[in-house]
């Protein structure tokens, strides 16, 4: 397979890094030779969490260069908007939850909010693919990072990684209720019109 590289974004306390490791263990499943790499010391105070992941033979370290992914993955807004002009390649894809974790400078109203406008103008700019992913309907807030990684599956945005491959990379990582919750909702999003 050719060279596959996914940036993973968000604000700690999102599940950036169970996501992460959910796709590692979905790509490895599939058979695929994988690296990953996460960035987790502000997850704690609210900061930007980071996780690096490249599929592809001749992947040699789990760093992508800026302007090489091509997927970016981002639990608000913020983050996609950063994540997109910082790390996606021309012509990637962005695909985002569309809330907001508002950073320090916005509340301090230094800055203003990322709308869903700038995000589209950005994209168009630099002829990105992007999906905004909201869900009414969750159970828990805290399932924001299952409801984009079944979008994910659902528009096969990771090439050779396959349903089963994400369903049992999840089976390894949660149990009892959890894996349930998430099961469920996983497979509601995907059988969705």
């Amino acid at each position: 397979m050719k060279e596959f590289n996914i940036y993973l974004t968000g604000v700690g306390g999102q599940g950036i890094g169970l996501l992460s490791e959910i796709i590692l263990r979905a790509v490895d499943h599939a058979g695929l030779p994988v690296k990953g790499v996460d960035t987790h010391g502000l997850a704690q105070r609210g900061g930007i969490v980071v996780s690096q992941i490249r599929i592809g033979e001749h992947v040699f370290s789990p760093l992508i260069r800026p302007g090489f992914a091509d997927l970016v993955v981002a639990l608000e807004r913020h983050e996609a908007l950063r994540g997109m002009i910082g790390y996606l390649g021309e012509g990637g894809v962005l695909i985002y939850y569309n809330a907001v974790w508002q950073p320090l400078d916005v509340r301090l109203k230094k800055t203003p909010e990322v709308s869903e406008a700038q995000i589209s103008q950005a994209c168009q700019k630099r002829h990105v693919r992007q999906y905004a992913v909201f869900r009414e309907d969750l159970p828990d807030s805290r399932m924001q990072n299952v409801a984009l990684l079944a979008s994910i599956d659902k528009l096969n945005l990771i090439p050779d990684v396959e349903s089963k491959h994400f369903l049992k990379a999840m089976d390894d990582l949660m149990t009892g209720k959890m894996l349930d919750l998430n099961v469920d909702l996983f497979n509601r999003i995907r059988e969705t019109a």
